[in-house]
């Protein structure tokens, strides 16, 4: 019991690590690497800060992948509250791009879509109308085709050419029906 108290009465004197990097000093002098890893996840729960080079302290928030200045190896309340703060922002400002690049995605598939149906609209070849020609009763005196109503504009060859062919057609029988022809057959 006398040499149970003695170690106590010894042990007033030694002082507990500042930060993380005294406690980790002191972590590695363990004995075994148990030990050592043991006494690491103690200051690591302990010392949430890290030292600078410069001096003063930094804090890791690995949800934000950003670090911040602390004043100690802790950060105070007025500290935490602005890191909370800071993640709240952060998560908005996440949401924003998200809901973002999702429009942008959603109007990519869009333009994408349109783009599509004008190639294939475009390759197929639309059928246009021809003019129709109709032919009437022909009399002794005519021989040429009308057209239907007047949506053959003039001087153009397709609704031309069965004009022709009927003064082509009209003439050929205006010079068969002469006498020369009787004698051949």
């Amino acid at each position: 019991m006398v040499l149970h108290l003695s170690r106590v009465s010894a042990q007033w004197w030694h002082r507990a690590p500042a930060d993380f990097e005294e406690c980790a000093e002191a972590a590695n002098k363990s004995a075994t690497q148990e030990e050592k890893t043991a006494a690491l996840a103690q200051c690591s729960s302990k010392f949430a800060g890290r030292r600078k080079p410069g001096g003063g302290y930094t804090y890791y928030d690995f949800m934000q992948d950003r670090s911040f200045d602390i004043a100690g190896p802790n950060p105070t309340p007025e500290e935490q509250k602005y890191i909370d703060e800071q993640y709240s922002l952060y998560l908005e400002k996440q949401r924003r791009n998200n809901i973002a690049a999702a429009l942008a995605k959603q109007q990519e598939l869009q333009i994408e879509q349109a783009s599509l149906k004008s190639e294939i609209t475009g390759k197929i070849p639309v059928p246009q109308e021809r003019p129709k020609v109709l032919q009437q009763p022909q009399t002794a005196g005519e021989a040429r085709p009308r057209l239907r109503g007047n949506t053959c504009p003039r001087h153009t060859f397709s609704c031309e050419w069965p004009r022709l062919s009927a003064t082509v057609n009209d003439l050929k029988r205006l010079f068969s029906s002469s006498p020369g022809r009787a004698k051949k057959g």
